[in-house]
């Protein structure tokens, strides 16, 4: 007969981890990230920005702006309407007071076919400032799918009478940025911004760790963890590298698919083939669908530090995927050791384990639920 002290021994850390699972299965769709880049250009009286947008991110931006305003006639006026969209969401102010600029030229069908459009803004600027600030908002409250929203980062590089002041650095929706001449970002700096943007991916990037959540909750061992968790995580890290080095590049409506049945695969083994989680077919699983979610990770980094150098980039890939890892420790750890004490409670209330394989199994048809509802979003957007 089962004890009541013995039940409350695994009743928390189930519970934990089924909320855990809950709450990634409410927001399953990957995170879609816009990456673009802005050449700031200080110069005596004005500020030039120079902005590479991708061309997604104007089809998604005219498509929210449509609904009330109509739909845009040719496709160059769908151009010149996002310059007017990005004028109003990126905000320079000199000594706390916000600058106007205009829109001076918009590059046409070369860019676009490239993957991107540039657009070329103007601020006056009296005098020199004390204090000089960008952020944005492009992109804000608008959503990939109910309850997924998008997120804009741009690459933002000074430049000082034309001459660079320090790396890009990334700059992410409602983040501030300071512009000063004469304080250029070390080598730290840099790697710390880029730690806490691929920190900030994969902690947005849901479909990410669904699939590190189930990774990790058939994982028995510590040694089964980390050598799985490794597996993964060298395949990602191939692949972001020969992506952002553009050695290596799939289309979203490829990545995307695969990503979310990679979800699918990995849960559903869980539950019917729990034997099987571990040992050279989980390696082998894990590596191969990595290499996906590699893919994935990248976006558009090359594109967005195309004007850096090859240290920086590397320096940069680096700290990207430090962040990311920091990412994913922060749900595998939890996840492992509160099944690891699920697991011998179980043991303990009815000497056979039941308690934990039955958990581990409703977990795992929680997160194939979300892969599978996030299949069908990755599917449906990329017919589109």
């Amino acid at each position: 007969m089962t004890r009541p002290e013995e039940v409350s021994r695994w009743c928390a850390p189930a519970a934990a981890i089924a909320a855990s699972v809950l709450a990634c299965a409410s927001v399953a769709l990957a995170h879609p990230i816009s990456q673009g880049a802005l050449d700031v250009q200080l110069r005596a009286g004005t500020i030039s920005v120079t902005a590479r947008v991708p061309v997604e991110q104007v089809m998604v931006a005219s498509a929210a702006a449509a609904v009330g305003d109509g739909e845009v006639s040719r496709l160059e006026d769908l151009w010149v309407k996002h310059g007017a969209y990005l004028l109003a969401h990126l905000h320079l102010e000199a000594d706390g007071r916000p600058l106007t600029g205009r829109v001076v030229k918009v590059v046409g069908t070369e860019s676009v076919r490239a993957g991107s459009a540039t657009y070329e803004l103007e601020y006056p600027m009296p005098g020199r400032p004390l204090k000089l600030t960008l952020r944005h908002d492009v992109l804000a409250g608008l959503e990939y799918a109910p309850g997924n929203p998008w997120e804009a980062t741009y690459i933002t590089q000074l430049f000082c009478e034309g001459v660079p002041a320090g790396e890009g650095l990334p700059l992410m929706s409602g983040q501030e940025r300071l512009l000063a001449c004469g304080i250029a970002a070390g080598g730290w700096t840099l790697f710390g911004e880029y730690v806490r943007h691929g920190l900030s991916h994969i902690m947005g990037g849901y479909d990410h760790l669904l699939f590190i959540t189930a990774l990790a909750l058939a994982a028995v061992t510590l040694k089964d963890l980390i050598v799985v968790v490794s597996a993964f995580t060298l395949a990602h890290s191939v692949t972001l590298v020969l992506s952002v080095l553009d050695i290596v590049r799939l289309p979203s409506n490829v990545v995307e698919p695969m990503i979310a049945a990679s979800i699918v695969v990995v849960a559903l083994c869980n539950v019917f083939w729990p034997r099987r989680s571990r040992g050279w077919v989980r390696l082998l699983t894990a590596f191969g669908f990595g290499l996906f979610h590699g893919l994935g990770f990248a976006g558009g980094l090359l594109d967005a530090m195309a004007a850096s150098a090859g240290a920086a980039i590397g320096l940069s890939i680096l700290g990207f995927s430090v962040g990311v890892e920091l990412g994913h420790q922060l749900v595998v750890l939890p996840v492992f050791f509160g099944m690891r004490r699920v697991r011998a409670a179980g043991a303990t209330v009815d000497g056979r384990g039941n308690l934990p394989l039955g958990l581990m199994r409703v977990g795992s048809l929680l997160v194939a639920a979300a892969g599978l509802f996030y299949l069908v979003g990755a599917l449906g957007h990329s017919l589109l």
